[in-house]
C-alpha cells in the first residue's frame, strides 16, 4: 500500500473519533450546567483548556461565553480540531480513498459533512441545544464505524483506519477525564458528597459508559470510575483497551508477533501498554490525576509520531557517489 493511502485512511479514522469525542466532552459540561444549575457551576473556558488550544481560542475571541465555546468546538472553520473541520478533513481524506471504502462509507461521510455545514450556516440550533447537536454528531460517526467493521476487507486499509480510531480515541479519553480537573475540581466539602457523584457520572455519561459501569461496578467512586476510564481491558473506550487494540492492528500491519517490534512504533506503544497494565489506580492519584493524564497524552503523541516516521514520512534521497568509468 502506498504511504499516502495508508496516511489518508489513519488520518480520516482519527478525524472521525476526534469530531464524536469533541461531541462528547462538550456533552458533558452541558449536562452538568443542567444538573447543577442551581449551584451556578458554569465551566465553559476550561472545556477549551481541555483541548490545548486556549492560545489559538484567545486570538479569536474576546471572552469564554457560551456561545463562544461551543462555537469554538463545534463549528468554527478556522479552528482545525472544531468539529466542521474534523469531519471537513475526514471526508477530504476519505475522497482520496473512495475505492478503497464501500461506497455507503464515503455517503456517510459526505451527508455527515454536509449536515455540519448546514448547521455553521445557521447555528441557532447548536447553541440553543447542544446535546441534540452532539447527539447526530456520535450517532452518525458510530454509523460509520460499524458499516466500516462490518463491510470493508479486514486488510491493510481497514486496519490503518482502526489503527488511527484507537489513538485518537485513548487521547480523547484521558482529555475527558481530565475535565474532571479542569471543569468539575470539587471543592473539599464537596468529595463524597452527590456533588462529587453527579461529576463522576457525567463522565461516564460522556463516553457511554454509565450503565456498563453500574452494571460492573454498580456504586460510583472516584478510583473505581477511574479504573474503568482508564484500565479497563473490556470496555471499548478505555484507555488500555483502546492502546492494546492499537497494537494488535499495528502488529497486523507489519506481521511482527505481539512482544517483539521492528520499528519505533511498536516499541513505544508496546512500552506503553505494558505501562498500564500494571500501573494501579493508587499509584494514578498518588500521582495526580492530572498530571498522570497529561503523561499519558504525551506518550501517545510519541506513538503517532512514530507511526507517521515509519509508515507515512518520506525519506529523503540518499546522494551516492558515482564511480568514474
Amino acid at each position: 500500500m502506498l504511504s499516502r493511502v495508508a496516511d489518508s485512511l489513519y488520518w480520516m479514522g482519527r478525524y472521525l473519533e476526534r469530531a464524536e469525542n469533541i461531541a462528547r466532552f462538550l456533552d458533558v459540561n452541558w449536562h452538568l450546567t443542567l444538573d447543577l444549575a442551581l449551584m451556578q457551576q458554569s465551566h465553559w473556558s476550561a472545556l477549551v483548556q481541555v483541548t490545548g488550544d486556549d492560545e489559538f481560542y484567545g486570538s479569536a475571541y474576546p471572552d469564554y461565553s457560551k456561545n463562544n465555546v461551543i462555537r469554538f468546538l463545534t463549528i468554527d472553520t478556522n479552528y482545525s480540531n472544531s468539529i466542521y473541520s474534523c469531519l471537513h478533513n475526514a471526508r477530504e481524506n476519505a475522497r482520496a480513498v473512495r475505492d478503497l471504502i464501500p461506497i455507503e462509507m464515503w455517503e456517510l461521510i459526505n451527508v455527515f459533512f454536509h449536515i455540519i455545514e448546514k448547521e455553521a450556516k445557521d447555528p441557532v440550533e447548536v447553541f440553543e441545544n447542544p446535546y441534540t447537536f452532539c447527539d447526530e454528531v456520535k450517532k452518525r460517526n458510530l454509523m460509520i464505524s460499524g458499516l466500516a467493521n462490518d463491510s470493508m476487507d479486514h486488510d491493510e486499509a481497514w486496519l490503518f483506519f482502526n489503527l488511527g480510531r484507537m489513538l485518537e480515541r485513548a487521547d480523547k479519553t484521558t482529555r475527558i477525564l481530565d475535565v474532571k480537573y479542569f471543569v468539575l475540581l470539587p471543592h473539599l466539602q464537596d468529595v463524597g458528597t452527590i456533588v462529587d457523584v453527579v461529576q463522576w457520572s457525567a463522565l461516564l455519561k460522556a463516553t457511554s459508559s454509565f450503565q456498563a459501569f453500574r452494571h460492573r461496578h454498580g456504586k460510583i467512586s472516584p478510583g473505581m470510575v477511574t479504573r474503568f476510564m482508564l484500565l479497563s481491558h473490556g470496555f471499548p473506550r478505555s484507555v488500555l483497551y483502546c492502546l492494546t487494540r492499537a497494537q494488535g492492528y499495528l502488529h497486523e500491519i507489519t506481521g511482527t508477533r505481539v512482544g517483539y517490534f521492528s520499528n519505533d512504533a511498536e516499541k513505544l506503544l508496546g512500552q506503553l501498554c505494558a505501562e498500564l497494565s500494571f500501573v494501579d489506580v493508587e499509584d494514578i492519584f498518588d500521582t495526580g490525576l492530572h498530571e498522570f493524564t497529561d503523561n499519558l497524552q504525551l506518550k501517545i503523541n510519541r506513538v503517532d509520531h512514530a507511526v507517521f516516521k515509519t509508515f507515512f514520512a518520506v525519506l529523503e534521497p540518499v546522494e551516492t557517489s558515482t564511480l568514474e568509468q
